[in-house]
């Protein structure tokens, strides 16, 4: 009878070991999935809020680049960068520029560049007679362009940063996404330049297209 009583006894305080283990194990797991839960939540906030690169061009120039032709976004993929800007209306000013220094056959003929390439406008925006000065020496002129080619071909996610240009000088460029920037003591004006059609494709560069001219060091 003692010994019935005695395997009752470690009967019932083994169930409510176990009872107690199992419910604090069960807590346990609770604690692990809510954390986990949030820690997604969390990391899935974080990505929503970073600016994605974009695969395509972007910015608002890209709607005045031709939509079909040699100066089309298609059209520019298949030529070196010198002649694929001749063919751009949106880069006139900049052939001009690389006309006069005698350019062309260098941009076309290196491989693998990025190309940060002023529009018309980013001329427009430099005092004529500063302009003509600047086309007529080609010395400075040369620097000037070269100051704007970045060995390597940079993807939007690569943009930001200082980059060594083939002025042998550097620039700084800010920004994520599709917005970039290079500050206003960078440029010729005096006035922050903005890439305004950013990731155009050439045979042998990548193209951002900037609303100001660039100052190379020493300018």
């Amino acid at each position: 009878m003692k010994r019935n009583l005695l395997t009752r006894s470690l009967l019932v305080t083994a169930a409510s070991t176990l009872a107690i283990t199992l419910s604090a194990c069960g807590s346990d797991d609770d604690a692990s999935s809510e954390s986990t839960s949030a820690a997604t939540s969390s990391s899935e906030a974080s990505e929503e809020a970073m600016p994605m690169a974009s695969d395509e061009p972007f910015g608002p120039a890209c709607a005045q680049v031709p939509t079909e032709g040699e100066g089309s976004v298609q059209g520019m993929a298949d030529d070196p960068v010198a002649t694929a800007a001749s063919n751009n209306p949106l880069l006139s000013t900049l052939v001009q520029a690389v006309t006069a220094a005698g350019l062309g056959d260098t941009l076309n003929t290196t491989d693998d560049i990025t190309v940060l390439a002023p529009a018309n406008p980013a001329f427009e925006a430099v005092p004529e007679d500063a302009l003509s000065a600047l086309l007529a020496d080609t010395d400075m002129l040369t620097a000037v362009l070269t100051h704007h080619v970045i060995p390597g071909r940079l993807g939007p996610d690569e943009l930001a940063g200082t980059h060594e240009t083939l002025n042998g000088d550097e620039v700084t460029i800010e920004g994520s996404g599709e917005e970039f920037s290079i500050a206003m003591d960078g440029t010729v004006v005096g006035m922050e330049a903005s890439v305004i059609c950013g990731n155009v494709q050439t045979a042998n560069a990548t193209v951002y297209v900037l609303d100001q001219v660039l100052k190379p060091a020493g300018m």
